[in-house]
């Protein structure tokens, strides 16, 4: 692997994505979308590193944006702004401004009330906003409940009785311009049929919409598909996946968000052994990486899988790795077998590069951890660590 060999030139913890293996899951989807008008709006929150964007958008991604910071992100990478979409359920009067001076593609509605909102700030403008509407189709995704987003408890989306009269609305208006119809029902999908099962009610609730007079172009299917963080997890086939897709909504412009799926398997995070521990029975691993890192075990008890570069069948157990936060929650994870490991021993986890360092924090006044990427056999570094002044620039200035 190529991280062995360079990892002990870099300060650790840090975080290393590979770049070749991000530019195949995007083809990937882009290969599975021939023959239809298709985008594919890679959905920032995922990683939102700027070379990182700036590399997409080469492979000609569109950017799925769910904050005025990610939208400028993509704006500054040189994204054109009619492949921008901006989404999330608490947008301001101020930031629906900002969109509509960017002149992006479509704005993705979740409430009536935004709606009207964002009717007043077009009118303000005198502009003619290019809105889709979140649907909540009230299908299941099987997945965590943090990442479920399709049900009717979800706060996310509108139901399809709301949903239509959102539209026949926006469509009377001089200001509003409803091209697009979107759902996301989840995230990290490795069973897509209710995926599929929501298209099906979406696209015939689009087909009555334009019945009535709309032109409703852009069929957005949103994110969710799922990878495989474990080694017995299987990945579903986007091919067949995107066929049924493509068969359903032919007579439209096919959107989707990945996020997850293009960056998690590329994605490594790099930590150091610090000690070993034992309390009675129990062993910890403590690592110079912490739940300040990467949250996702912490928060939804996610498991990655950990390796090292010892092979050590015989002196192997069971253990809690573990970081430096003053939290029992502190963990990268439980009970994974390993050798005996001693200090400056290095370990890797697997399937880090989604939501990853773009959820770290400064907990404990631990500082932000850089970020590295191979392109082309060649590590390039495409974020500095913070350091302890940039962290606490702020509060200096205010003093």
């Amino acid at each position: 692997m190529l991280v062995q060999e360079i990892i002990k030139d870099i300060k650790t913890p840090f975080y290393l994505y590979d770049f070749d293996a991000i530019k195949e899951r995007f083809l990937s989807i882009k290969n599975s979308l021939n023959g239809v008008s298709s985008n594919i709006f890679y959905a920032v929150k995922a990683n939102s590193n700027l070379s990182l964007l700036k590399f997409l958008k080469e492979l000609d991604s569109g950017f799925d944006c769910v904050s005025v910071n990610e939208i400028k992100r993509a704006l500054l990478i040189g994204a054109k702004p009619y492949k921008i979409i901006f989404s999330g359920v608490a947008k301001s009067k101020e930031d629906l401004e900002f969109a509509l001076q960017e002149k992006i593609l479509y704005i993705n509605i979740e409430n009536q009330a935004e709606l009207d909102l964002l009717e007043e700030c077009a009118k303000n403008l005198n502009t003619v906003a290019n809105i889709s509407i979140r649907v909540n189709p009230n299908v299941d995704a099987k997945t965590h409940p943090y990442i479920s987003t399709g049900l009717k408890e979800n706060k996310f989306g509108v139901s399809l009785d709301v949903a239509r009269k959102m539209y026949l609305k926006a469509h009377k208006s001089e200001y509003l311009n409803p091209i697009a119809c979107h759902f996301h029902i989840g995230s990290n999908l490795l069973d897509l049929s209710p995926i599929i099962q929501s298209a099906k009610i979406i696209k015939d609730f689009v087909t009555s919409l334009n019945s009535a007079g709309l032109n409703i172009r852009f069929f957005d299917i949103g994110g969710g598909i799922g990878v495989s963080y474990l080694k017995d997890e299987i990945e579903p086939n986007i091919k067949d996946f995107f066929n049924q897709i493509k068969a359903m909504a032919k007579d439209y412009t096919i959107c989707t968000e990945p996020g997850r799926y293009i960056v998690a398997n590329a994605g490594y995070l790099v930590t150091k052994v610090l000690y070993e521990k034992i309390n009675e029975n129990k062993r910890f691993v403590i690592v110079d990486a912490a739940m300040s890192e990467l949250i996702r075990p912490s928060l939804y008890n996610a498991k990655h899988e950990i390796i090292c570069f010892k092979d050590d069948l015989a002196n192997s157990s069971k253990a809690d790795v573990v970081g430096g936060v003053c939290e029992s929650g502190d963990f990268l994870a439980k009970d994974v077998v390993l050798p005996s490991l001693n200090s400056q021993d290095y370990l890797i986890v697997k399937s880090a590069g989604a939501y990853g360092y773009v959820m770290s924090s400064n907990y404990n006044s631990r500082t932000k951890i850089a970020e590295y990427a191979i392109i082309n056999g060649k590590i390039k570094l495409i974020n500095k660590a913070e350091d302890f002044m940039q962290m606490i620039k702020g509060e200096v200035e205010c003093l």
